[in-house]
Protein backbone atom coordinates (compact mmCIF):
# COMPACT_ATOMS: atom_id res chain seq x y z
CA UNK A 1 0.00 0.00 0.00
CA UNK A 2 1.26 3.42 -0.75
CA UNK A 3 1.69 4.58 2.73
CA UNK A 4 1.55 8.82 1.44
CA UNK A 5 -1.26 8.38 -0.58
CA UNK A 6 -2.91 6.59 2.85
CA UNK A 7 -1.94 9.54 5.21
CA UNK A 8 -3.28 11.84 2.87
CA UNK A 9 -6.69 10.09 2.76
CA UNK A 10 -6.53 9.96 6.17
CA UNK A 11 -5.75 13.77 6.56
CA UNK A 12 -8.79 14.43 4.33
CA UNK A 13 -11.49 12.34 6.88
CA UNK A 14 -10.15 13.75 9.60
CA UNK A 15 -10.83 17.33 8.07
CA UNK A 16 -14.40 16.28 6.57
CA UNK A 17 -12.82 17.01 2.95
CA UNK A 18 -13.97 13.17 2.55
CA UNK A 19 -16.94 11.43 4.16
CA UNK A 20 -16.35 7.88 5.62
CA UNK A 21 -17.85 5.39 3.08
CA UNK A 22 -15.44 7.53 0.01
CA UNK A 23 -12.75 7.45 2.11
CA UNK A 24 -12.85 3.76 2.88
CA UNK A 25 -13.88 2.93 -1.05
CA UNK A 26 -10.28 4.57 -1.86
CA UNK A 27 -8.35 3.08 1.14
CA UNK A 28 -9.45 0.01 -0.60
CA UNK A 29 -8.37 0.99 -3.91
CA UNK A 30 -4.83 1.53 -2.75
CA UNK A 31 -4.49 -2.63 -2.86
CA UNK A 32 -6.20 -3.16 -6.24
CA UNK A 33 -9.05 -1.84 -8.24
CA UNK A 34 -11.34 -4.82 -9.92
CA UNK A 35 -12.32 -2.95 -12.82
CA UNK A 36 -14.30 -6.66 -13.92
CA UNK A 37 -11.81 -7.53 -17.12
CA UNK A 38 -8.42 -6.58 -14.85
CA UNK A 39 -7.55 -5.98 -10.79
CA UNK A 40 -5.50 -3.30 -10.99
CA UNK A 41 -2.16 -3.69 -8.85
CA UNK A 42 -2.30 0.17 -7.14
CA UNK A 43 -0.24 -1.28 -4.53
CA UNK A 44 2.61 -2.68 -6.96
CA UNK A 45 4.86 0.29 -6.63
CA UNK A 46 4.88 0.10 -2.59
CA UNK A 47 6.57 -3.42 -3.22
CA UNK A 48 8.44 -3.93 -6.04
CA UNK A 49 9.39 -0.16 -6.83
CA UNK A 50 7.47 0.27 -9.86
CA UNK A 51 3.77 0.66 -10.72
CA UNK A 52 1.77 -2.22 -12.77
CA UNK A 53 3.15 -2.54 -16.58
CA UNK A 54 0.52 -3.05 -19.32
CA UNK A 55 1.60 -5.91 -21.35
CA UNK A 56 -0.49 -4.70 -24.27
CA UNK A 57 -0.71 -8.15 -26.50
CA UNK A 58 -4.17 -10.03 -26.21
CA UNK A 59 -5.83 -7.22 -24.97
CA UNK A 60 -8.26 -5.20 -26.76
CA UNK A 61 -7.77 -0.91 -26.65
CA UNK A 62 -10.75 0.00 -24.44
CA UNK A 63 -8.82 -3.03 -22.45
CA UNK A 64 -5.67 -1.04 -22.35
CA UNK A 65 -7.02 2.46 -22.10
CA UNK A 66 -9.34 1.49 -19.26
CA UNK A 67 -6.36 0.16 -17.06
CA UNK A 68 -4.11 3.18 -18.08
CA UNK A 69 -6.67 5.67 -16.87
CA UNK A 70 -6.67 3.71 -13.44
CA UNK A 71 -3.14 3.74 -13.10
CA UNK A 72 -2.12 7.24 -13.77
CA UNK A 73 -5.10 8.12 -10.84
CA UNK A 74 -2.18 6.67 -8.79
CA UNK A 75 1.08 6.57 -10.37
CA UNK A 76 2.94 9.54 -12.42
CA UNK A 77 4.75 7.15 -14.57
CA UNK A 78 2.90 4.19 -16.11
CA UNK A 79 4.63 1.75 -19.49
CA UNK A 80 2.37 -0.38 -22.14
CA UNK A 81 4.35 -2.67 -23.62
CA UNK A 82 3.47 -4.86 -26.83
CA UNK A 83 0.87 -2.43 -28.49
CA UNK A 84 0.42 -0.16 -31.30
CA UNK A 85 0.01 3.26 -32.31
CA UNK A 86 -4.05 2.81 -32.73
CA UNK A 87 -3.73 1.74 -28.75
CA UNK A 88 -1.50 5.28 -28.02
CA UNK A 89 -3.81 7.49 -30.07
CA UNK A 90 -6.95 6.53 -27.85
CA UNK A 91 -4.21 6.31 -24.28
CA UNK A 92 -3.18 9.86 -25.44
CA UNK A 93 -6.88 11.16 -25.37
CA UNK A 94 -7.28 10.96 -21.74
CA UNK A 95 -3.66 10.98 -20.80
CA UNK A 96 -2.27 13.77 -22.71
CA UNK A 97 1.92 13.29 -21.51
CA UNK A 98 1.91 9.92 -23.15
CA UNK A 99 4.93 9.12 -25.72
CA UNK A 100 4.64 6.32 -28.61
CA UNK A 101 7.99 4.72 -29.45
CA UNK A 102 7.30 2.35 -32.08
CA UNK A 103 10.60 0.99 -32.65
CA UNK A 104 10.04 -0.79 -29.18
CA UNK A 105 5.80 -0.72 -29.74
CA UNK A 106 5.76 1.07 -25.92
CA UNK A 107 3.85 3.42 -24.54
CA UNK A 108 5.41 5.68 -21.65
CA UNK A 109 3.76 8.14 -19.81
CA UNK A 110 6.94 9.85 -17.57
CA UNK A 111 5.60 12.63 -15.74
CA UNK A 112 8.02 12.05 -12.82
CA UNK A 113 11.44 12.71 -13.99
CA UNK A 114 13.56 12.42 -10.56
CA UNK A 115 16.61 10.53 -11.28
CA UNK A 116 17.02 7.28 -8.56
CA UNK A 117 19.62 5.46 -9.95
CA UNK A 118 23.51 5.49 -8.54
CA UNK A 119 25.11 5.24 -12.00
CA UNK A 120 24.41 4.60 -15.45
CA UNK A 121 22.60 1.65 -17.20
CA UNK A 122 24.35 1.00 -20.32
CA UNK A 123 21.91 -1.21 -23.50
CA UNK A 124 23.93 -2.94 -26.11
CA UNK A 125 22.51 -4.98 -29.22
CA UNK A 126 24.81 -7.59 -30.99
CA UNK A 127 23.10 -6.69 -34.33
CA UNK A 128 20.06 -3.83 -35.78
CA UNK A 129 17.75 -5.98 -35.83
CA UNK A 130 18.13 -6.29 -31.61
CA UNK A 131 17.05 -2.74 -31.26
CA UNK A 132 13.20 -3.24 -30.86
CA UNK A 133 13.71 -5.78 -27.60
CA UNK A 134 17.01 -3.53 -26.34
CA UNK A 135 15.18 -0.22 -27.02
CA UNK A 136 12.61 -1.36 -24.37
CA UNK A 137 14.65 -2.24 -21.86
CA UNK A 138 16.58 1.14 -21.92
CA UNK A 139 12.65 2.85 -22.17
CA UNK A 140 11.58 0.77 -19.10
CA UNK A 141 14.94 1.76 -17.30
CA UNK A 142 14.40 5.62 -18.04
CA UNK A 143 10.65 5.51 -16.75
CA UNK A 144 12.47 4.27 -13.61
CA UNK A 145 14.44 7.05 -13.19
CA UNK A 146 18.23 5.94 -14.50
CA UNK A 147 20.52 7.21 -16.64
CA UNK A 148 20.90 5.31 -19.62
CA UNK A 149 23.34 4.98 -22.97
CA UNK A 150 23.12 3.07 -26.10
CA UNK A 151 25.09 1.04 -28.07
CA UNK A 152 23.45 -0.56 -31.20
CA UNK A 153 25.18 -2.91 -32.94
CA UNK A 154 28.43 -3.99 -31.94
CA UNK A 155 28.23 -7.71 -32.42
CA UNK A 156 31.07 -10.71 -32.45
CA UNK A 157 30.96 -10.60 -35.94
CA UNK A 158 33.17 -7.62 -35.52
CA UNK A 159 34.45 -7.75 -32.03
CA UNK A 160 36.68 -5.28 -32.85
CA UNK A 161 33.50 -2.10 -32.11
CA UNK A 162 32.44 -3.55 -29.13
CA UNK A 163 36.02 -2.71 -27.62
CA UNK A 164 35.95 0.51 -28.92
CA UNK A 165 33.06 0.91 -26.46
CA UNK A 166 35.40 -0.91 -23.84
CA UNK A 167 35.42 2.53 -21.58
CA UNK A 168 31.56 3.37 -21.84
CA UNK A 169 30.87 0.04 -20.75
CA UNK A 170 33.44 -0.49 -17.91
CA UNK A 171 31.82 2.97 -16.84
CA UNK A 172 28.17 1.16 -16.02
CA UNK A 173 26.56 0.15 -12.73
CA UNK A 174 24.85 -2.30 -15.02
CA UNK A 175 25.06 -3.74 -19.17
CA UNK A 176 22.29 -5.01 -20.42
CA UNK A 177 22.71 -7.05 -23.55
CA UNK A 178 20.81 -7.87 -26.26
CA UNK A 179 21.49 -10.37 -28.71
CA UNK A 180 20.11 -13.32 -31.23
CA UNK A 181 21.72 -15.79 -33.03
CA UNK A 182 24.20 -18.14 -31.33
CA UNK A 183 24.05 -14.98 -28.30
CA UNK A 184 27.52 -14.87 -27.82
CA UNK A 185 27.54 -10.80 -26.91
CA UNK A 186 26.88 -10.62 -23.37
CA UNK A 187 29.95 -13.33 -22.41
CA UNK A 188 32.19 -10.90 -24.24
CA UNK A 189 30.52 -8.30 -22.54
CA UNK A 190 30.56 -9.72 -19.31
CA UNK A 191 34.81 -10.11 -19.62
CA UNK A 192 35.47 -6.84 -20.07
CA UNK A 193 33.87 -5.26 -17.13
CA UNK A 194 33.46 -6.19 -13.03
CA UNK A 195 29.44 -5.44 -13.09
CA UNK A 196 26.21 -7.46 -13.75
CA UNK A 197 25.44 -8.13 -17.08
CA UNK A 198 22.14 -9.02 -18.20
CA UNK A 199 21.80 -10.53 -21.04
CA UNK A 200 18.80 -10.91 -23.55
CA UNK A 201 18.24 -13.30 -25.91
CA UNK A 202 16.09 -12.05 -29.25
CA UNK A 203 14.30 -14.06 -31.41
CA UNK A 204 16.66 -12.53 -34.13
CA UNK A 205 18.65 -15.56 -36.08
CA UNK A 206 17.60 -18.37 -39.00
CA UNK A 207 16.04 -21.85 -38.34
CA UNK A 208 18.42 -23.69 -36.28
CA UNK A 209 18.18 -20.32 -33.66
CA UNK A 210 14.49 -21.53 -32.98
CA UNK A 211 13.15 -18.29 -32.27
CA UNK A 212 16.14 -17.32 -29.77
CA UNK A 213 16.15 -20.66 -28.07
CA UNK A 214 19.99 -21.02 -28.83
CA UNK A 215 20.45 -17.43 -27.51
CA UNK A 216 19.11 -18.42 -24.30
CA UNK A 217 20.86 -21.69 -24.06
CA UNK A 218 24.40 -20.42 -25.11
CA UNK A 219 23.74 -17.01 -22.27
CA UNK A 220 22.52 -19.49 -20.06
CA UNK A 221 25.93 -21.71 -20.66
CA UNK A 222 28.04 -18.23 -20.75
CA UNK A 223 31.48 -19.09 -18.97
CA UNK A 224 31.18 -15.28 -17.75
CA UNK A 225 30.35 -15.39 -13.98
CA UNK A 226 28.63 -11.96 -13.82
CA UNK A 227 26.03 -13.30 -16.53
CA UNK A 228 22.64 -13.42 -15.60
CA UNK A 229 19.54 -13.77 -17.79
CA UNK A 230 16.23 -13.12 -19.00
CA UNK A 231 13.81 -14.80 -21.27
CA UNK A 232 13.43 -14.25 -25.13
CA UNK A 233 12.63 -10.88 -26.48
CA UNK A 234 11.70 -9.84 -22.20
CA UNK A 235 13.14 -6.16 -22.44
CA UNK A 236 11.06 -5.05 -20.08
CA UNK A 237 12.73 -7.68 -17.33
CA UNK A 238 15.64 -6.63 -18.18
CA UNK A 239 15.01 -3.13 -17.41
CA UNK A 240 13.51 -3.27 -14.26
CA UNK A 241 16.01 -5.56 -12.89
CA UNK A 242 18.88 -3.35 -13.96
CA UNK A 243 16.78 -0.44 -12.69
CA UNK A 244 16.80 -2.08 -9.15
CA UNK A 245 20.33 -3.19 -8.99
CA UNK A 246 21.32 0.42 -10.31
CA UNK A 247 18.79 2.18 -7.30
CA UNK A 248 19.63 4.25 -4.27
CA UNK A 249 18.68 1.93 -0.99
CA UNK A 250 18.00 4.00 1.46
CA UNK A 251 17.17 2.07 5.15
CA UNK A 252 13.65 2.24 6.72
CA UNK A 253 13.73 3.84 10.22
CA UNK A 254 13.02 0.25 11.17
CA UNK A 255 16.44 -1.13 9.39
CA UNK A 256 18.40 2.34 10.94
Amino acid sequence: MDLKKLEELLAAHKSDELETPEAARRISDLHYEDIGYARVDHARSSRQGFPEVVFGAGKSREQVVGIVERLVQHSPNVLVTHTDEGTFGEVRNIVTEAEWHETARVIRIQRDQTELGVGEIVVVTAGTSDIPVAEEAALTAEAMGNRVKRVWDVGVAGIHRVLSERSLLQRARVAIVAAGMEGALPSVVGGLVSVPVIAVPTSVGYGASFGGVAALLGMLNSCASNVTVVNIDNGFGAGFVASLINRRWEPTKEEQ
